[in-house]
């Protein structure tokens, strides 16, 4: 009786064993993926990539420099007659005119002195009066001689006299006058008045030309640029000796990294070479109406040097630069095997990095895409596309692969609804 029992129990755990590998079996098989092209286990298409296709042209090799911010017309505001301030008349930090009041030095001695000067003048004016009345009384008595020649030759000499002493009268009233006017200090130029250096109360002296404030205009400034004189001569040999005339754009750029709007112009570029620095100056005028740029402030300018005559614009987000190779960029072959070439890199234009060697014309140079490209392995096939900038708008997507996608994700999303059916 227990064997017969125990060979049953046997049988039921053999068949449910067969029924579990039968299920298990099954499970496997739907989940396996199905072969054709729209199923949902299908290879995936190759990643898109964006592109630039090279072309040759004419363009100007860019070199960032540093640059120091200069007003265009300083004017130190000086004491020119010795006194006491008694008054400022201006708001520091404030633009003044030409010609306006800054400060009051005390008047007084000058007006003392401007009286005592015309006083003198009328004094010697009298005296000329009474000098030429006597010549003319003495005309006649000279010609009846009953006045002697040598006392007429006096009366025309102090004549004479009297009229230089009325002319250096005169001179002293002018001199007067001017240091009169000098107590009261003017604007020299117009613009933008700084601190008062001097206080009321302060003595200043004309013989040490005390300064009293500084005036400064930054409506436009100077950028006083320094180079290297062998990065020069590098850049004019990468062009050819083809070098570019003096009204050139130049574009600022401040320590944050913001681009200014406003476009300066090259003045000149110094002909000789400072000796202790081996440097060269180079001189730009930007327009600064809102005072952006401030005197003495520290930017970087970008300007071109020279002129290559045949050079490729890349995009700086394609080149990968200080590599073991140097400086190098992807390019997507015949096959849409992207492949990495080692290029020579001239400048910068703009937004771009100006190749001088290293690529042809028509070759396609990866810009976008390279994240999709850490995954897989290399020599993996993309799939290239025009790159269009930030900004620009985009370029439609191509139909039959977003077709094909679709068609895709709609047979694997039937699969499962068919399964659990």
């Amino acid at each position: 009786m227990r064997s017969a029992h125990s060979s049953l129990t046997l049988s039921r755990i053999a068949a449910c064993t067969l029924v579990a590998v039968a299920m298990l079996s099954a499970c496997g098989s739907k989940d396996k993926p199905e072969a054709g092209p729209g199923a949902a286990g299908a290879k995936m298409p190759p990643p898109q990539v964006g592109v630039i296709t090279t072309k040759f042209q004419q363009v100007a090799l860019e070199t960032e420099l540093p640059a120091r911010v200069e007003a265009i017309r300083t004017a130190e505001v000086r004491a020119r007659v010795n006194g006491v301030v008694l008054k400022r008349l201006f708001t520091e930090g404030s633009m003044v005119k030409q010609g306006q009041s800054l400060f009051q030095i005390d008047p007084e001695p000058y007006q003392a002195q401007l009286s005592a000067a015309q006083a003198s003048l009328g004094r010697a004016q009298a005296n000329l009066t009474s000098t030429a009345a006597t010549v003319e009384r003495y005309k006649p008595l000279v010609e009846a001689q009953a006045v002697s020649k040598q006392e007429f030759t006096n009366a025309v000499a102090a004549q004479k006299q009297a009229e230089a002493d009325v002319n250096s009268a005169k001179a002293q009233v002018r001199i007067a006058r001017i240091n009169y006017d000098y107590a009261n200090v003017y604007a020299p130029i117009s613009g933008r008045i700084g601190r008062a250096l001097v206080t009321e109360g302060a003595l200043v002296s004309a013989a040490e030309a005390t300064q009293m404030a500084l005036i400064q205009q930054t409506d436009n400034v100077y950028l006083n640029i320094t180079q290297s004189a062998a990065e020069l001569q590098r850049l004019r040999k990468d062009a050819g000796a083809k070098g570019i005339g003096s009204a050139v754009p130049v574009t600022v750029v401040l320590d944050d990294g913001t681009v200014m709007a406003q476009k300066g112009k090259l003045l000149f570029s110094d002909i000789t070479v400072d000796p202790t620095s081996g440097q060269v100056t180079l001189r730009a005028q930007v327009a600064n109406p809102d005072n952006a740029l401030l005197p003495g402030q520290y930017v970087r300018v970008r300007l071109a040097q020279a002129e290559l005559p045949s050079g490729i614009l890349v995009p700086q987000q394609a080149v990968t630069r200080g590599g073991p190779n140097g400086d190098t960029v992807l390019v997507v072959g015949a096959d849409n095997k992207p492949t990495p070439r080692t290029v020579k890199i001239g400048s910068q234009n703009g937004d771009d990095w100006v190749v001088t060697d290293g690529l042809k014309e028509g070759e396609k140079v990866m810009v976008d895409g390279f994240q999709k490209l850490q995954m897989l392995p290399p020599g993996t096939p993309v799939q290239p596309v025009a790159w269009t900038p930030v900004g620009a708008p985009a370029a439609p997507a191509a139909p039959a692969a977003g077709g094909a996608q679709a068609a895709g994700g709609a047979q694997a999303a039937a699969g499962p609804a068919a399964t659990r059916q």
